[in-house]
Parts: structure tokens; sequence; C-alpha cells
């Protein structure tokens, strides 16, 4: 059965911590099986030299994935979690495992990372990362993530890190934890059928999705896997299909064998409020 999530309104819920405990809980209270944030560390200044042509600044809000995740746990019962994406190649893996596992444990085991390779630069040099190579080493990182979820001692020597016979505790409730790769490059979908759990197309119709859903479970089935065990989360974007075409829309998702579902309420204008209302619209047309 097809799971349903919501895209958490990071760059315009606010800062107040009451309001972000509400939309948990009211998405919780919806039905809705889970959680999805995506992150950003820093936002660049637009007037900096050079300029910049990204889609978010300074300006832009954005809850950090794994304390908000932690927050709330605390303050959910049933609900997953689930970065989408994490930015993997930008930060310290072995403090990646560490706080992954954390939220794990805090939560019950109900976290699913989501990893990319990001488009940012700017990040990288602020936090002493090389950009050139981030696909690379997010293959080791994929790689060292998982035996540090499993393993109580890691030795590991590799391009990027070396694990000097060391370990977390606590491990994660989930050994390992489920991780799934973010982004269209065929790269990305040839690593991601080779070493991942499901694959998080950012965002895209159903046609759009369709040529590369097909070319990633080929790539799974060469890689000596079942297509069909391999999840996929899609994501539907209120400010790109009018409510008249939702339930179409999810029509040809489900005909596509998608496993996971979320919505985006961003860029539609919206209050705290109204977001919750329009998730609530959702979840009661998806239940019709």
């Amino acid at each position: 059965m097809m799971k349903v999530g919501v895209v958490f309104p990071q760059t315009e819920i606010g800062p107040d911590p009451v309001v972000v405990r509400d939309y948990a809980q009211t998405a919780e209270g919806l039905g809705y099986d889970y959680l999805l944030a995506y992150e950003h560390v820093l936002g660049a200044n637009p007037d900096r030299p050079g300029g910049w042509q990204g889609p978010y600044t300074f300006q832009s809000l954005f809850h950090e994935p794994f304390v908000l995740f932690g927050y709330l746990a605390g303050l959910t019962q049933r609900i997953e979690f689930a970065t989408g994406i994490l930015i993997l190649p930008q930060r310290q893996t072995a403090l990646v495992a560490k706080q992954a596992a954390e939220v794990d444990v805090l939560s019950g085991g109900r976290l699913r990372l989501g990893v990319g390779v990001g488009w940012n630069p700017v990040e990288y040099t602020a936090l002493g990362e090389d950009f050139s190579v981030r696909g690379r080493r997010q293959e080791e990182q994929v790689q060292l993530l998982r035996r540090l979820w499993t393993e109580e001692l890691v030795t590991f020597a590799g391009e990027f890190h070396t694990v000097p016979d060391a370990g977390l505790n606590p491990m994660p409730v989930q050994r390992p934890i489920p991780l799934w790769f973010g982004g269209s490059a065929d790269a990305l979908l040839r690593r991601a059928a080779r070493l991942g759990d499901g694959w998080m197309p950012n965002t895209g119709s159903a046609q759009q999705l369709a040529w590369p859903l097909e070319t990633l479970r080929g790539y799974v089935a060469q890689a000596g896997r079942d297509p069909a065990a391999f999840g996929v989360d899609c994501r539907i974007s209120l400010n790109r299909i009018p409510e008249t075409d939702w339930a179409g829309e999810i029509a040809a998702l489900r005909d596509l064998g998608i496993s996971h579902l979320c919505v985006n309420t961003m860029g539609m204008g919206f209050k705290p409020q109204e977001h919750m209302a329009a998730i609530a619209r959702f979840k009661e047309m998806m239940e019709t």
C-alpha cells in the first residue's frame, strides 16, 4: 500500500516551536504516514560579489532536520520522519551517523534518511568540504554509514574517511536506517540502484517521471536487485497542480507503482494554519 506524507513547509512555517509542533501533530492526527523535510545549512547573500542564482538566500528559513526530528519525536507517536534530502557530502559522515542514530532511537525507529549531493558550492566552502568530489564522497559515505549503524566497532580506510576501530553508542533501532537517494542525474540513478533503498525525485508530473523511473528500474535489475522492492517517493506540489487535477495525478502516479507520495503546500502564499488546512483537504480527497 502506498504511504502518504507531507512536505514540512520549512521556508514558510516560521520559527515558532508551538506552530512547528501543531503542524506535525495535525499531520499525524490526519493519518499521514510521514513528514518529509529538506535542508540548507546556510543561505548566500544575493548581493555578494559575482551575484547569486540559487533559489534560496540567507533570508530563506530552514529548520535543521535532525534537531527538528528530535524535537518532534517527543511530540508524536506514529508519524515517520524523512529527509528529502540531506546534503550528505557537505557533512561529516560519523556525525551524520550519530545524529541519525539518535533520532532513530528517540523516535522508536521512525527515521528514513534521504541523501543527495546538492547544488550549492557556497555551503560546501563554508562547511569545509570539496564540492567537486561530492559524488564520490557520497558513495563512500553511504557504505560507511551502514557499517556504523550495524557494527559495534568499525575499522575503515577509504579515500575520504578513516575510522580507527570505533563505534556508535547508542546504535539505531533500525539496523541499518533506510537510505534513499535524491536527484535525477544518470550517475545518481546508477548509484541509487546499486546502493540505495529507494529514490526521491524532487518533483515532477507522472508523465515526467515515467522515463527516469523506467531507467532506474532497469539499473536496479542490472544490479541483481528486485525493482518491485525498490521504493520511490514522489511529490505533488500544489502550486503546480490545481486542486481539480489532484485525483488524476495521484491515479497516474499509482499506475507507475510508486511506494510513497507526499504533498508540498509551499509556494501558495499560505500562512501556517492554511498549510494545515491544505493537507487536511488533500488527505480527505485521498480517502474518497
